[in-house]
């Protein structure tokens, strides 16, 4: 029991700080930024589709479909409303739009097909990707594509900003949620300086129309496997933080775990779909891959075991017994947090970072 407990306290540590470490180390010993033409060095700007997958939207739309049309952006473009089987007047309202803003139509199938059926429609040579509920920052277009004047970036992923991370929201889980978000984009901005991040931000982010292969209908993470293929193709995908989208966090804290959980089911997932990314020799990012986001898988399962083992060896060990202490401890105020907000509707501040990095463990 002992040695189970030593491996998982070596496992979750590894994760949350050894990588980390060493990610920080090989960022600033083996740099490698896009190069990349400052925004007023580029005078031929590639021609983007904007693909935008939405299922009773009607409400959103104007004002997304506006926000994207006042974005600057010199070259040409053209914006693919996908309407994935909407019963609503989603349709109506795009159909009321004026070009470059176009309506494809597909029976409700999902996210994944609705997509395939948006590139498919597409003309540009670059393929942004958006989402009905945020809005980009005025630089977002040309920031994002400014990355494709370096010939080895296959894609490029925005920033996600959540309202959590710089005000007060009616969210539960606010506080806890921006926390865990800077840390996740802190890995991102490193692991793109090394070589390539190990997916997107489904929110925003570009890649090049050619890299595209259609996603199985099933696919639960498309904003890491499209991106990933590329990976394993050779290309980068980096990390833009001067584009910009602004998004709300999850109301309380079961939308949030409903959404990690999904993400976990979505990160065993794609070790099925493309098995290569466990092959050292064939997936380019292998350490870091290995390390962020298997590491991820891990760790549920090593919370598991050093709760489990401590509990057996507490009674013959000090050591062993405040450790079981310090678990209980944590996973009380989680527990704490849960009831608060059934009862109170709120929760202390700690008990949201608490309950979020608990949460935290299976992104």
């Amino acid at each position: 029991m002992g040695i189970l407990f030593w491996i998982s306290i070596a496992v979750i540590g590894y994760v949350y700080v050894g990588y980390p470490l060493l990610l920080a180390a090989c960022s600033r010993l083996s740099q490698r930024l896009a190069r990349r033409r400052a925004v007023d060095e580029i005078h031929m700007w590639p021609s983007i589709s904007i693909v935008l997958a939405a299922r009773n939207e009607a409400a959103r739309l104007p004002a997304r479909i506006a926000n994207l049309l006042e974005i600057a952006y010199p070259g040409p473009r053209e914006i693919i409303v996908v309407s994935d089987g909407s019963t609503d007047d989603t349709a109506d309202v795009v159909r009321s739009l004026a070009a470059p803003v176009r309506l494809v139509e597909v029976p409700a199938g999902g996210k994944p097909l609705a997509l395939n059926a948006g590139v498919a429609a597409a003309t540009g040579d670059i393929l942004v990707f958006a989402d009905a509920r945020q809005r980009f920052n005025d630089a977002a277009l040309m920031e994002l594509v400014a990355n494709f004047s370096d010939p080895e970036v296959g894609g490029a992923t925005g920033e996600l900003v959540i309202d959590a991370e710089h005000e007060a929201t009616d969210s539960t889980v606010g506080d806890g949620i921006g926390m865990y978000w800077r840390y996740e984009k802190w890995l991102r901005r490193h692991e793109s300086c090394v070589w390539s991040t190990l997916g997107a931000t489904g929110a925003i982010y570009a890649l090049r129309r050619h890299l595209w292969r259609p996603l199985p209908a099933e696919t639960l993470l498309d904003d890491v496997l499209a991106p990933m293929r590329a990976v394993l193709a050779g290309w980068r995908i980096v990390f833009e933080e001067r584009a910009q989208a602004f998004d709300q966090a999850a109301p309380d804290a079961s939308a949030e775990a409903r959404r990690k959980i999904r993400t976990l089911a979505g990160n065993y997932q794609i070790l099925a779909q493309e098995p290569r990314l466990l092959v050292p020799f064939l997936n380019p990012v292998w350490f870091h891959y290995m390390s962020h986001k298997v590491g991820r898988l891990l760790v549920p399962w090593a919370l598991a075991g050093a709760l489990v083992s401590s509990a057996a060896l507490a009674l013959h060990s000090w050591f062993f017994a405040a450790a079981l202490a310090l678990q209980g401890t944590f996973y009380g105020l989680a527990l704490l947090g849960a009831w608060l907000e059934r009862e109170v509707g709120d929760r202390p501040r700690g008990v949201q970072i608490a309950a979020a990095d608990g949460q935290g463990a299976v992104r």
